[in-house]
C-alpha cells in the first residue's frame, strides 16, 4: 500500500481539479448539468482512482486504477476540446490544461512502469 497523499501524481491531479473547477465557473449556466458536470466528474475521477488504487493490497490492483485514471484524463481532454469548440474555453486555456494533462499521463505511465517492475521482481 502507498500513502496517496505523498504521491506526486495525486498532488498534480488535485491541482488539475482545482484548475478545472476555476475554468468551468465561467461556462454558461445552461451547461451546469451538461458539460460542466461531465468535466468536473472526469477531473475528480483522476485523483480519486489514484487514491483508491493506492489503498489496494497489490500492485496489480493499483495498476488497474492508474489505468482508469489515464482513461479519465483522456475523457477530460475530450470534454475540454468540446468546450473549446463550443467557444466556452479559449485556445490558451485549453493548451495550458492539455500540458498539465500530458504531464500527469506521463507521470502515471512512469509510476505504473515502476509498479510493474516491482510486481515482476516479486
Amino acid at each position: 500500500m502507498h500513502n496517496y497523499k505523498e504521491l506526486k501524481i495525486w498532488k498534480k491531479s488535485m491541482d488539475l481539479v482545482e484548475n478545472v473547477f476555476q475554468l468551468t465557473a465561467s461556462f454558461p449556466n445552461s451547461e451546469k448539468y451538461g458539460l460542466i458536470d461531465r468535466i468536473k466528474r472526469s477531473s475528480i475521477s483522476v485523483p480519486s482512482n489514484i487514491a483508491e488504487g493506492a489503498g489496494r493490497t497489490s500492485n496489480k490492483d493499483f495498476s488497474r486504477f492508474l489505468s482508469i485514471s489515464r482513461g479519465s484524463l483522456n475523457e477530460l481532454n475530450t470534454q475540454l476540446i468540446i468546450g473549446y469548440r463550443l467557444n466556452f474555453i479559449e485556445n490558451e486555456q485549453l493548451n495550458e490544461l492539455e500540458i498539465i494533462i500530458n504531464e500527469i499521463q506521463k507521470m502515471i505511465y512512469k509510476f505504473n512502469t515502476g509498479l510493474e517492475t516491482k510486481k515482476n521482481q516479486s
